[in-house]
C-alpha cells in the first residue's frame, strides 16, 4: 500500500491547494490512499462541513483532527455519523466522533486513528490505552493502520512511536506546523516522524501573519491572527508498505505551490 498523508491543512491557501491538487497527487504519487490532518482548514481552526464535504469529493480518503476539533461547532453533526473522520481516541467517550474508521483503498482495507498528547496540552484520556482499545476494535479489519499524533512535544510523539512499532504501518506526528528531518522506518517496521509539517503559507509564524503575531508577541496588546498567504506548500510523508502492513519505507513529502 503507499499511502500519502499531508499535515494540518491551514486556513483557505492550504485547503485550497489541497482541493486544487488532490487528484494529480494520486496519479503523480501512485497512492493508494491520501489522508489529511484538516483541524485547520477553516480560517487555521476548526472545520466546517463543506469543506468536509469537499475535500473527501476532491480524493480524500480519510480525515484527521486535533485539539481544535469542535472549534467549528457546525462539524459535531456530520462527526455524529461520518465513516471516513475520526476525532482523538483519546478524547473522553462523551466526545462525539469515532475513535477510529477503516477505509477501502485499491491495495485493501486501510484503518485511521487519531491520538491526542498530553505534555503542553488541554487534559486528555490515555493515549496509550486509546490506541490499544482501537487496534483491538480494528482487528482482523485491516492490516494497514495510520496513527496521527497531535502532539506538541517531540518525546511524546517517540514514546508512542516506540510504543507503537510493529503494530501499526505508521506513527505521524502533527500539530507543530514545522517539519522534522527524521523520517524512518523502525526496528520492527513502523514508519515514524516527529512532524510532517503544514499544508498551507510557510511565509508565516506556524501559518499566521507575521506582522499579527509579532506586534501581538512585543506588546501583549491582543490581535487577530490572520492566516499568511505566501509560499504555500503541501507537507506530509510518503508511506509504502508490504501485504504485512508493515512499512518498506517512508519518505517526507513537500510540495511548493505556485502563486
Amino acid at each position: 500500500m503507499r499511502i500519502l498523508f499531508l499535515g494540518d491543512i491551514v486556513g483557505k491557501p492550504g485547503y485550497s491547494a489541497v482541493l486544487k491538487h488532490a487528484e494529480s497527487l494520486r496519479k503523480q504519487e501512485k497512492l493508494d490512499a491520501l489522508v489529511v490532518n484538516a483541524e485547520n482548514a477553516s480560517d487555521g481552526s476548526g472545520l466546517m462541513p463543506r469543506q468536509y464535504k469537499r475535500l473527501l469529493e476532491a480524493g480524500v480518503d480519510a480525515i484527521t483532527l486535533g485539539d481544535h476539533i469542535y472549534r467549528c461547532k457546525e462539524i459535531i453533526p456530520v462527526l455524529e455519523t461520518s465513516k471516513r473522520m475520526v476525532k482523538p481516541a483519546n478524547y473522553p467517550g462523551e466526545a462525539t466522533g469515532r475513535t477510529w474508521t477503516v477505509v477501502e483503498t485499491p491495495a485493501g482495507p486501510l484503518g485511521v486513528i487519531s491520538l491526542l498528547g498530553r505534555v503542553y496540552m488541554r487534559p486528555v484520556d490515555c493515549p496509550f490505552d486509546a490506541v490499544d482499545a482501537a487496534i483491538e476494535e480494528i482487528g482482523d479489519s485491516a492490516k494497514h493502520i495510520l496513527v496521527d499524533v497531535h502532539a506538541e512535544a517531540t518525546s511524546d510523539k517517540q514514546v508512542l512511536g516506540r510504543y507503537l512499532d510493529g503494530k501499526v504501518t505508521a506513527v505521524l506526528g502533527t500539530h507543530t506546523h514545522v517539519p522534522t528531518a527524521d523520517a524512518h522506518v523502525m526496528e520492527h517496521g513502523t514508519a515514524f516522524i516527529c512532524d510532517v509539517g503544514m499544508s498551507g503559507p510557510y511565509d508565516s509564524i506556524i501559518g499566521r501573519d507575521v506582522r499579527r503575531v509579532m506586534q501581538t508577541t512585543r506588546s501583549f496588546e491582543p490581535s487577530h491572527f490572520h492566516v499568511a498567504t505566501r509560499d504555500v506548500r503541501l507537507c506530509g510523508a510518503v508511506i509504502d508498505s508490504g501485504k504485512s502492513g508493515l512499512a518498506t519505507s517512508i519518505t517526507r513529502f513537500e510540495l511548493a505551490i505556485e502563486d
